[in-house]
């Protein structure tokens, strides 16, 4: 066998490497892509479960009663703000979605002919009004911009105080992946960290002030906001990176 036809045997072991190590590198991407695809998904649904028993809570407890036409009413009103809810479900909120459902809500005040019809629009526009607040602050929007953030424009002091201190301390960082896929009780959360009362209250109040979880209604469970979600992803991204 002449040189030029040796078997280059380490040559050949180091390509194989090189390939099962991308094999590897892909499987692995496309793991986490479905894993964060699921967990967005269960976010969403949690959030807009939230957002469904607000619905009846507000409707039940804000509208007039008695009134002739409040069960008819409240269905219109159900109907409309559920499905905002729907659009929430599926993680598409546009300006032009928004704009859209404020000029069918005016449509139908234009319908009303009691003077008590006041008080229930305004109850339902208050629950149309915190649909938006919630899903501006989570950033539930759809947008083709992309807007590259250049590092020299972090706010230091912004950053320290709502994503550094309140992920400073293990217990907040394991209640906040946990969340990242189902909500939990505050019985369940203690069962999660093992802490009771006043102890337990001081970690989900840090989580709560810096936006990183809410609470469904009083007393109600607790779930992870988008921000906390992206948050928790950032910190899986970057210890995928540490161990690569």
């Amino acid at each position: 066998m002449s040189n030029s036809g040796i078997y280059d045997t380490p040559a050949k072991l180091e390509a194989i490497h090189r390939d099962i190590k991308r094999l590897m590198e892909r499987s692995n991407q496309e793991y986490l892509n479905l894993m964060m695809a699921n967990l967005r998904k269960d976010f969403l649904d949690s959030f807009t479960a939230y957002i469904d028993g607000d619905i009846e809570n507000g409707l039940e407890n804000g509208m007039v009663d008695p009134c002739p036409m409040r069960d008819t009413c409240k269905s219109i009103f159900t109907d409309f703000l559920e499905d905002n809810s729907k659009n929430i479900r599926h993680g598409n909120i546009s300006n032009e979605v928004i704009t859209g459902k404020r000029d069918e809500l005016n449509k139908i005040r234009k319908k009303a002919s009691f003077d008590d019809c006041d008080i229930c629009f305004r109850e339902v526009n208050s629950l149309f009004e915190k649909q938006l607040n919630l899903i501006g602050s989570l950033q539930i929007y759809n947008s083709n911009d992309e807007i590259k953030t250049e590092i020299s424009v972090i706010n230091e002091e912004e950053i320290v105080k709502s994503v550094l201190e309140p992920l400073s301390n293990k217990i907040r960082l394991q209640i906040l992946k946990s969340m990242a896929s189902k909500t939990y009780s505050f019985s369940a959360l203690s069962e999660l960290t093992g802490l009771r009362g006043g102890n337990l209250l001081f970690h989900i109040q840090k989580l709560l002030e810096s936006d990183l979880i809410i609470q469904r209604h009083e007393r109600g469970d607790y779930m992870i906001t988008k921000k906390g979600f992206n948050l928790i992803s950032l910190l899986a991204d970057f210890q995928q990176c540490l161990e690569d």
